[in-house]
């Protein structure tokens, strides 16, 4: 079995529990979404004559990953001390030498250094890492150090988070990571503290309702997950709100798919989480506690936390389900928002003859379908929030037609972009995903920002379809 294998089994089934046990013993962690040169250090050319890898030359000469200079001096790594050099004349380098430990790559503790070049400016890099934990990573991935004391000086436990995995958005949930965060430093006892006391506050209505033979009422006034059609609703009306706008009409607006993911990925996000906290809390209480109110003792709770234990698996099994299902209808919904905001004629699932159901078709059907001149300008235009290996079943929906598929996902590799164009799919992505660092979508004739969608491809066609 090769090391890089032996390393995606154990990342596998483990990286939920790594986490967790790094959170609890640091006092401070640095989080930082790779940009794509944090990946490509890692990671060795291929030979465009024999398609075979090239093992003495990298992708980039970065060395590692990029460390700004406020998180560089924030106290958070050990402070940098003037390198000696023979020659005199030389820029200096700046640098500091610690130890990494990386739970991935069975325990191996590294002699990792800090180093700032100041002939490249403020450039500062960490290097001595763990090649084989950076080199087959997603865009957007993540990096994770958490610090402790051992003898007097600070060591660093790692991880590296792929950004399609149940891990990193457990990550983002934990420190709320807004979509646009790049690197931070947190304090998880802080962080458990303000969690707990916003819990507690919550927690002190439930108990009072449960103990006045309310729970069933309290549940349903208070703690009842809206529709998915409402939720987003009352998040494209925070939008709105934030920044004094009458609706989300595409050509009004400058960057029409930075406006999607705002209100799908964080506005939405952020209202779906506190009411699911609400909801879920309210149904273990009464799972456990029964819906009226009676002395209850310690021994009774814990029998009935074992005996309903398959009760309360599925609970947590059904919370996880809705965060993915919702999260694609969320964006669904907003597209629908946004293009009768712009009077752009669609129709939403329409039932095709291969038994699919695009999202949207611009205009309609029977425009795309009909051989009047002009038909070809119609289009499919199907949303995915994420996307993995799910953009080939979009691609047998085309059936000749135009397809553009729409996403906020960010880890989508060149290489899955390649083939897309290789079977006409155009992708259409938010404005600061077009040209991100932290994403490969830069360099692709297939790819589109939304407004370059609303521009150039529906502008010019709207005169026509209006008329039909």
């Amino acid at each position: 079995m090769s090391a890089q294998t032996e390393f995606a089994f154990e990342q596998s089934g483990a990286d939920a529990d790594l986490l967790t046990r790094l959170l609890g013993k640091t006092d401070q962690v640095l989080v930082k979404k790779l940009s794509n040169n944090d990946r490509n250090w890692a990671r060795y050319r291929i030979d465009p004559d024999t398609g075979k890898i090239n093992r003495k030359r990298r992708m980039n000469n970065q060395a590692g990953p990029y460390i700004p200079v406020q998180e560089r001096d924030s106290g958070f790594f050990p402070s940098l001390a003037l390198m000696e050099r023979d020659s005199e004349g030389d820029a200096d380098i700046w640098e500091a030498y610690f130890y990494t430990v990386w739970p991935q790559a069975s325990g191996v503790r590294k002699k990792t250094r800090l180093v700032h070049y100041t002939s490249k400016s403020s450039e500062t890099h960490l290097t001595g890492l763990p090649r084989e934990l950076f080199s087959e990573l997603l865009p957007a991935s993540f990096m994770v150090m958490g610090r402790t004391k051992h003898d007097n000086e600070w060591e660093y436990e790692c991880l590296t988070l792929g950004s399609d995995s149940e891990e990193a958005v457990l990550l983002s949930d934990l420190f709320d990571l807004d979509p646009d965060f790049l690197i931070g430093i947190f304090e998880p006892a802080e962080r458990k503290s303000a969690e707990l006391d916003r819990i507690m506050t919550f927690a002190e209505q439930v108990i009072a309702a449960w103990l006045g033979g309310n729970i069933a009422a309290f549940a349903g006034n208070n703690a009842t997950m809206p529709v998915t059609a409402k939720l987003a609703v009352l998040a494209r009306k925070a939008f709105l709100e934030k920044y004094g706008l009458e609706n989300i009409d595409p050509f009004a607006l400058e960057a029409p798919g930075d406006a999607l993911r705002e209100i799908s990925r964080k506005i939405e996000w952020d209202l779906f989480r506190e009411y699911q906290r609400r909801e879920r809390s309210v149904e273990l209480v009464r799972l456990i506690m029964g819906d009226q109110p009676m002395e209850v003792k310690a021994s009774a709770v814990i029998r009935k936390l074992i005996d309903e234990l398959p009760a309360i698996d599925a609970l947590m099994l059904s919370a996880s389900q809705q965060r993915k299902s919702r999260a694609g209808y969320s964006y669904e919904h907003q597209i629908e928002a946004m293009l009768g905001d712009g009077n752009i004629p669609f129709e939403k699932q329409v039932v095709l003859v291969s038994k699919k159901r695009p999202d949207f078709i611009l205009p309609s059907l029977a425009f795309i379908d009909s051989r009047k001149d002009g038909a070809g300008a119609g289009l499919i235009l199907s949303a995915k929030t994420t996307l993995r290996e799910r953009w080939k079943q979009v691609e047998r929906e085309m059936e000749g037609r135009r397809l553009f598929l729409t996403t906020v996902d960010e880890n989508i590799a060149a290489s899955a972009i390649k083939d897309m164009a290789s079977f006409g799919v155009h992708l259409v992505i938010p404005e600061s995903l077009r040209k991100s660092k932290e994403t490969e979508y830069e360099g692709h004739d297939n790819v589109l920002s939304f407004r370059e969608f609303c521009e150039q491809i529906i502008k010019p066609s709207l005169s026509l379809w209006s008329s039909s």
